[in-house]
């Protein structure tokens, strides 16, 4: 008798899940409070409902109020907002580059280099195309001194805050390469692409880390390799300027 006693004295409810259940209880009432007053507050007031809920009912342990769901409405206005700003990033972002563009335009008249540069704006970025010709001797990689004053003067026109990405390529006409130093078409316009890139980069006020070197050879002609005028303008060094922001909706 005794015994049933004692086991009966020992024997108790466990209640320690009372505490996370009330818990559980106040999060759900918090949350019908937000639900009810998301249909008659607006977007300001929510977004300081959910701090203030997030601040009383979040503990050392990411709960539930921690991070929010966005109602539909609030998800559609933050879209719409995004899109707005880029859609005026993306018209901030052409104008600078139109006024680049208009820069090496005038330097290109005022020096008389319009057979030998040009440029062209489109959603790819501000492209500067300069002949082979008047950079580098014929099956050299090596620029010369009408090259290097280029690099020198395109150099200063790229500086720009805040900077862009760019991307040098070389390219070469049909006529097959094989001498000393290249093996190739695809060698001789990596050579050039990176050569004229090195004199950019004496520029101190450039990061090296936005610009690239690319080789084509042959592959990407702007016009039929079918006599020396076209050959002539196939040979060419192109200095891509990448735009920051989508500006392809905005061209004219």
């Amino acid at each position: 008798m005794k015994k049933n006693k004692r086991k009966k004295a020992e024997h108790h409810v466990d209640e320690s899940w009372l505490l996370p259940y009330s818990d559980l209880l106040t999060l759900l009432v918090a949350l019908f409070i937000v639900l009810f007053a998301m249909s008659e507050i607006d977007v300001k007031k929510y977004e300081e409902l959910s701090t203030f809920f997030r601040s009383e009912f979040s503990s050392g342990d990411k709960g539930i109020m921690e991070h929010p769901v966005p109602s539909p409405e609030l998800k559609e206005q933050q879209e719409v907002e995004e899109q707005n700003q880029n859609h005026k990033d993306g018209q901030h972002e052409l104008q600078n580059l139109q006024e680049l563009q208009k820069r090496i335009d005038a330097y290109i008249q005022e020096n008389g280099l319009t057979e030998s540069l040009g440029t062209n704006l489109s959603g790819e970025g501000l492209m500067i195309t300069i002949k082979n010709d008047i950079s580098f001797e014929p099956g050299s990689a090596e620029v010369n001194q009408g090259g290097i004053k280029i690099a020198n003067e395109i150099s200063r026109l790229l500086y720009t805050d805040p900077p862009h990405q760019v991307v040098i390529s070389g390219h070469t006409d049909d006529v097959p390469m094989n001498n000393e130093q290249f093996g190739s078409n695809w060698e001789l316009s990596v050579m050039r692409a990176v050569n004229f890139m090195t004199l950019i980069l004496d520029n101190e006020q450039l990061d090296p880390a936005k610009f690239s070197a690319k080789g084509f050879g042959e592959h990407q002609p702007l016009v039929p390799n079918n006599s020396a005028e076209n050959r002539a303008i196939n040979r060419r060094v192109e200095v891509l300027i990448l735009p920051n922001y989508d500006i392809t909706e905005h061209l004219p």
